[in-house]
């Protein structure tokens, strides 16, 4: 049994950071006894570091996603460049060497690939003696996540467990769990009662949209695009914290977008995401490994909007063959290609039972309960 547990991760996106919480919660509930620590190891680096891994990466996304589709590609050169990436991390990352020689946990968990390299390095020189878990929290693996020196991988699927061992992995390290999420995605909650919970009509197609995490004037192209549904529809935009563009959103909403077929409702930041998911009938937008897993959970079928290149287009790929989404590359034919989706019964009754199938709600208890058994 763990005494003191160590899960790391890094604010690069939110999804690091979401299946860290979801592993956390997890160890709090079945080692109710132990010490869980869960830390941004961005917080562990130098100030310029950390903007640049974090900051960077988000005005990417929004401004400049080829070019990040070309580091991914660049990167993913599996035990290639491994010491000039290492010794980049050793420089900027003294604060985080420091606190795991203190801390020494009875296990470390880690869900970004950067904490997994520098324990790595920390084990091979016998600095550290502590068991580490990576747990890859995107369909397929990338090389950044590749570390010569650890006890167990988590991964999403068995293709990407047969991709670890044809890199040199060995197969009986590598556990096919799904992405942990916060256990509450597992809970079964009724559809109609969701509605009615947030005053939205029970008979209505209901497609929520993750507004957040398009740059501004995209998520406003989409929206108009979806306000040509000729499928009556209601539409839950979710804004998160950005206040500024919920308010401009409402004002659009008033001003253009809500008719006699398709209303919005826009929200800002929620805790009961996994409500709002119970609610919707589809998910439109970036399929990031984190949200994925949890529309999965949920029964959403997923409807891919301008997904970023490399990760998200590998997700996006997954998706499509397990036959769980549509892709939509343009988007003044967004509102005809969920027309013809929902019009189809059949296919979209196949499509719900092929995302039950793909889901596993339960990746978090699954990933605690291997690691508590294994040790």
């Amino acid at each position: 049994m763990f005494k003191k547990i160590l899960v790391l991760s890094a604010a690069v996106g939110a999804g690091h950071l979401r299946a860290a919480e979801a592993i956390e919660k997890e160890f709090k509930r079945q080692n109710p006894s132990a010490e869980v620590v869960n830390i941004d190891v961005l917080n562990y680096t130098n100030p310029l570091f950390r903007r640049l891994y974090g900051r960077a990466y988000l005005d990417m996304v929004n401004k400049m996603p080829e070019v990040l589709g070309w580091m991914y590609d660049s990167l993913d050169k599996p035990w290639q460049n491994e010491r000039r990436r290492l010794a980049l991390d050793r420089l900027n990352a003294g604060l985080l060497i420091k606190f795991l020689k203190q801390y020494q946990p009875d296990i470390a968990v880690c869900t970004h690939f950067l904490p997994a390299e520098i324990i790595s390095w920390l084990t091979a020189k016998g600095k550290v003696n502590f068991p580490q878990a990576i747990i890859v929290t995107d369909f397929d693996v990338h090389a950044l996540w590749l570390c010569h020196h650890f006890e167990r991988y988590f991964v999403a699927l068995d293709e990407t467990k047969i991709h670890l061992e044809k890199l040199g992995i060995p197969a009986d390290k590598i556990t096919v769990s799904g992405i942990p999420i916060d256990p509450i995605f597992a809970e079964s909650k009724d559809k109609s009662a969701m509605r009615e919970k947030y005053d939205l009509d029970k008979d209505k197609l209901t497609i929520l949209v993750s507004a957040g995490g398009f740059g501004v004037g995209n998520i406003e192209h989409l929206l108009i695009a979806l306000s040509e549904l000729n499928t009556p529809a209601q539409i839950l935009a979710i804004c998160g914290r950005n206040e500024e563009l919920k308010a401009k959103l409402e004002t659009l909403a008033v001003e253009k977008l809500n008719n006699e077929r398709v209303i919005f409702k826009l929200i800002g930041f929620t805790q009961e995401m996994d409500e709002l998911m119970s609610a919707a009938d589809l998910i439109v937008g970036k399929p990031g490994g984190l949200t994925t897993s949890e529309a999965m959970a949920k029964g959403l079928v997923f409807v891919v909007v301008n997904p970023i290149p490399g990760q998200e287009e590998r997700n996006s790929d997954h998706l499509l063959e397990k036959g769980c989404a549509i892709r939509c590359n343009n988007l003044p034919v967004l509102a005809y290609k969920i027309d013809e989706l929902v019009k189809d019964e059949k296919r979209f009754a196949a499509m719900k039972t092929n995302v039950a199938d793909f889901a596993r709600p339960n990746a978090a208890r699954e990933i605690v309960s291997k690691l508590t058994d294994s040790f």
